[in-house]
């Protein structure tokens, strides 16, 4: 009998090490199906899935209270598995080279529980070449057994995208792949219990890496072409949404949008694949620079919104800005490198005082990443620019006269201090009924409706 049919009948069982947005949701998926360990090392994050919450808010607390995963934090448990799936994060350190710590560390720990006859399948985003050049000698080292004869590994890059609710595990194919054909069958069985659409098998692990670190460097090429685009247009005046919608008229124009690109896997992914090219001798051109933009787009925001404040007859200094949104994504409670927070940080330097708005952002993680406190949005009032990052659903009920309700009263400006302004300033100065400024970076409110409610608006 395989190991496949030994998962299906329940006389094995899988574990999924790493329940974070991506691990908690395959763990859940699977237990549907077979007996499934959930383990990570976040003895706090254990405790909310015994207890029925999910923190991560991909699967919701009645599907976390129903599931017969058996949340652990106990890594003996490991050795109850024979098929282990890891989907630990795979962040860059500040000199934005690959941070191997996690994956590394989760190799330790499986590799300490690892038996005879078990299979180890990587989710994690790699470059080619780390799951058998770095994670297998680690396998070896911790567990006393040699791949290939006690042990087999593969790998399936994840492909959940959190917060979206339509591509889910068991609607995205799945690319799998195995060290020879015997474990790319039984992976592929094993993945198929649960994706729906199938499977894709890769013809080797190492192009299944790669397959995935390049998925997601394409589309941060794309988008830093539309904040290029985005900046050129603005100083030409030209509204870039509209641009983008006129071009899209044609059958193959790509359709793509500027925004702020953060995240654990957009920004993140591309810098694994240009260090493996440099430590090739390879420098790379396109993805850098894509890369480069990208990082820059916060710092553009910021100071966007610094000049358009200025035309509007605001002082800098001890101004306020109200930020809705800072998460790296819609929907989502994920703060791990958004660049909503370099707009924040941006905006501090200059001496503004900024609110927060985000009633799906992890408060905690918030705090203890950025030290960054929420308001509510009954709290933002006598604002000097309003700035809407992230188009949540839950923002989609603030209408423009909300927002107008936001800002300090023109009746508070004395008229002989814009005269001042009007006449030293090098920047064109707004009268005082557009000296509202509303920074829309995702384009969720009308251009002509904000500019009619009498808002200074701009938007990428």
């Amino acid at each position: 009998m395989t190991l496949y049919e030994k998962i299906f009948n329940k006389e094995e069982k899988i574990s999924l090490i790493g329940l974070g947005y991506v691990g908690m949701p395959i763990a859940v998926e699977f237990a549907k199906k077979v007996n499934v360990i959930g383990f990570d090392v976040n003895r706090e994050k254990v405790e909310l899935y015994k207890n029925g919450i999910d923190p991560t808010k991909e699967v919701g607390n009645e599907v976390i209270k129903n599931t017969t995963v058996d949340f652990t934090s106990d890594e003996l448990k490991l050795k109850e598995a024979k098929f282990h799936i890891v989907a630990v994060p795979t962040p860059v350190k500040e000199n934005r080279t690959p941070d191997l710590i996690p994956i590394e560390s989760a190799s330790r720990t499986l590799g300490k529980n690892l038996t005879k006859g078990s299979i180890v399948v990587y989710e994690s985003t790699v470059y080619p070449g780390v799951t058998e050049d770095i994670c297998v000698p680690i396998l070896e080292r911790e567990s006393g057994l040699k791949c290939g004869v006690d042990f087999k590994v593969g790998y399936s890059p994840e492909r959940i995208n959190p917060g979206d609710h339509e591509h889910r595990l068991a609607t995205i194919i799945k690319v799998v792949s195995g060290m020879d054909k015997e474990t790319l069958d039984i992976v592929a069985k094993v993945y198929e219990l649960v994706v729906d659409v199938g499977v894709y098998k890769a013809e080797s692990i190492k192009v299944a890496e790669a397959a995935k670190v390049i998925e997601n460097s394409q589309r941060d090429i794309n988008i830093a072409f539309m904040n290029e685009l985005s900046i050129i247009f603005n100083k030409m005046d030209i509204d870039t949404k509209a641009v983008l919608e006129a071009a899209g008229t044609k059958w193959n124009f790509l359709k793509f949008s500027p925004g702020l690109v953060g995240g654990h896997c957009i920004g993140v992914d591309p810098y694994y694949l240009t260090y493996k090219a440099e430590q090739l001798g390879y420098h790379s051109q396109i993805i850098l620079s894509g890369r480069k933009i990208n990082d820059d787009m916060g710092k553009y925001v910021a100071e966007s919104t610094v000049k358009k404040m200025i035309k509007a007859n605001k002082q800098i200094n001890g101004s306020k800005v109200a930020i809705f949104g800072v998460t790296f994504k819609e929907n989502c409670p994920d703060v791990r490198n958004t660049k909503v927070v370099d707009v924040i940080r941006e905006l501090e330097e200059y001496g503004v005082e900024v609110k927060v708005v985000d009633p799906a952002a992890d408060r905690e993680d918030l705090f203890r990443e950025y030290n960054i406190n929420l308001c509510e949005v009954e709290d933002i009032k006598g604002m000097d620019a309003v700035i809407f990052a992230v188009p949540h659903e839950e923002f989609k009920n603030i209408s423009l006269e909300d927002v107008k309700g936001m800002y300090i009263p023109f009746s508070y400006i004395q008229s002989e201090v814009l005269s001042e302004v009007a006449a030293t300033s090098e920047f064109e100065v707004c009268d005082g009924k557009h000296n509202r400024v509303l920074m829309d970076i995702k384009g969720m409110f009308n251009r002509q409706e904000a500019e009619k409610t009498g808002l200074s608006y701009w938007r990428l």
